[in-house]
């Protein structure tokens, strides 16, 4: 199995507040999203691009990304070329509805002389967004991570925010089924009550339920409820051994039928388990 990276938790950090970017290296975020777009009002999006490009190679070995401006802004061209030139970990991209405007965004990167490990996070956050998912998903082996925008996708279906999340589902369900079909990490939206923290933890749960790698999270007091939400307990950490064990011993012994704690153990138990024990490992959880 390649090497895991761990992205329970990915704290959008505002790119026009120095004070904000600083504090980002003392939180246990495992990846950083710093914010050009909503963050940042129109007359400071200049400074906040420089001053985020010269951050980005602050904070370690920490995952840090850049996100820019839409596609359909002023600011995005000179954005892509000014993140193109830091080299982030990745360029976030707001409101990626094609395959197209994939290939767009790579070929800005290349021109503008980014480095290979500078990846794309396409957001995904219109109804064209969701029904086109998996090709945006497959456009490019540059593109690693699709990232739900639930906020804007709440608006333009014209939906209520509401405990569960009905009325998002189905989009959530076609944007994960794309992310798996294609190889791709995927990131849950943001949860815009700071104050509930029963609320988040539930949207928590429900993600990591449905499959989500992690959640982008909109405030510091976040982080950690979501990497502990996120990481495998130690009751998984332990199945997950036994499971690999057990199927071990009876491959070796020749036998067909494994079980552990009663139930039949097949491959995909032991590849899920593999998993587990992979992000336990990348997290420090063993």
């Amino acid at each position: 199995m390649t090497e895991l990276r761990p992205r329970r938790s990915v704290l959008y950090m505002p790119g026009a507040n120095e004070r904000a970017l600083e504090k980002a290296k003392t939180l246990p975020a495992d990846a950083l999203i710093l914010d050009l777009e909503d963050a940042v009002a129109p007359d400071a999006k200049e400074a906040a691009r420089e001053r985020v490009c010269a951050a980005v190679g602050t904070y370690g070995s920490r995952e840090v990304t850049i996100r820019v401006n839409g596609l359909d802004t002023e600011w995005h061209d000179a954005d892509l070329r000014a993140a193109a030139a830091a080299g982030p970990a990745a360029v976030v991209v707001p409101k990626v509805n094609s395959a197209a405007e994939v290939h767009n965004i790579e070929r800005a990167l290349e021109l503008g002389g980014a480095p290979e490990h500078t990846k794309i996070w396409a957001m995904v956050e219109t109804p064209v967004a969701m029904l086109h998912a998996e090709e945006i998903a497959g456009a490019s082996e540059r593109l690693t991570v699709l990232v739900m925008g639930t906020n804007d996708l709440a608006k333009e279906l014209h939906a209520e925010f509401v405990p569960g999340r009905a009325p998002l589902l189905s989009g959530l369900s076609l944007c994960l089924l794309a992310a798996r079909a294609t190889g791709k990490v995927i990131l849950d939206g943001v949860y815009n009550d700071v104050k509930d923290a029963d609320g988040f933890e539930a949207e928590c749960s429900q993600g990591r339920q449905y499959g989500f790698d992690g959640k982008t999270l909109i405030h510091p007091s976040q982080v950690e409820p979501c990497n502990r939400i996120f990481a495998p307990s130690a009751e998984e950490i332990d199945r997950s051994r036994r499971i690999i064990v057990a199927f071990e011993e009876a491959s070796a012994e020749g036998r067909g039928v494994v079980t552990v704690d009663g139930r039949m153990i097949e491959n995909l138990h032991v590849e899920n388990a593999r998993r587990v024990l992979a992000l336990a490992e990348a997290i420090g959880a063993e």
